[in-house]
């Protein structure tokens, strides 16, 4: 696959959601972009807060702007706090959200995209994402 289906993208989603049910997480968005950027599924489920699918938008751009999973810019904003934050003010819109949950994904050494997953801990929204990517029958790179 040399480029992210909405075929993909959508599988990716409802694994996420199907795996967030599973363990009784609180409501979820979920958002699925290529790897130029581009957003190609989003779903935010009944009951989600106040700007779950911004916030799920900023941890797949940064993923994608940085080539990392969002863990590992999360690490690196504990290190490099000034560098962390002068990359989000060049990311733009959507905004940089330096906690897991941002997840790569890959086909291979491809970079197809990335997803973005808000609602309940950093650690839950990056387990669904990681379900989602592997129900595509893609991989994950979350930047443990």
């Amino acid at each position: 696959m040399s480029e992210l289906t909405l075929a993909a993208a959508q599988t990716v989603v409802a694994k996420a959601l199907e795996t967030a049910r599973a363990h009784g997480m609180k409501p979820l968005a979920v958002v699925v972009f290529d790897a130029r950027g581009a957003l190609k599924a989003l779903a935010a489920e009944d009951g989600t807060s106040l700007r779950r699918a911004e916030i799920a938008m900023g941890k797949a751009n940064g993923a994608l702007a940085l080539g990392i999973g969002s863990r590992a810019i999360a690490k690196r904003a504990e290190e490099q706090p000034t560098f962390v934050a002068a990359v989000s003010h060049l990311v733009g819109a959507p905004a940089l959200v330096p906690v897991p949950g941002g997840v790569l994904i890959r086909d291979g050494a491809t970079v197809l995209g990335a997803v973005g997953i808000s609602g309940d801990t950093s650690d839950n929204d990056e387990l669904c994402a990681v379900a989602g990517i592997e129900a595509a029958g893609l991989v994950a790179q979350t930047g443990a």
